[in-house]
């Protein structure tokens, strides 16, 4: 299997993870057993990938962690919005 191959289906697995979340809490508004702690560390995990992939001139690196900030950082908002409504 072609190593780029493999990093954009690795990346793209890992950029979806926090889809279902994320559909959730959109759905329902109840951020309850959500840690923003944990979002935080991991958008600034996210993004310092985007860095490194931007650095080393690797597009899968580049999409699926911007994806992945992206997904993740409209779950935190969404935290914040709907934390004190239930």
């Amino acid at each position: 299997m072609d190593v780029e191959i493999l990093g954009l289906i690795a990346g793209a697995l890992t950029a979806i993870a926090s889809m279902p979340q994320l559909i959730k809490v959109l759905k329902t508004k109840n951020v309850e057993d959500i840690s923003w702690l944990m979002l935080v560390i991991l958008i600034t995990g996210l993004s310092l990938w985007v860095w490194y992939g931007f650095e080393q001139n690797e597009l899968p690196i580049i999409l699926s962690n911007s994806f992945a900030v992206l997904v993740n950082l409209t779950l935190l908002i969404s935290y914040f919005i709907h934390k004190n409504k239930n």
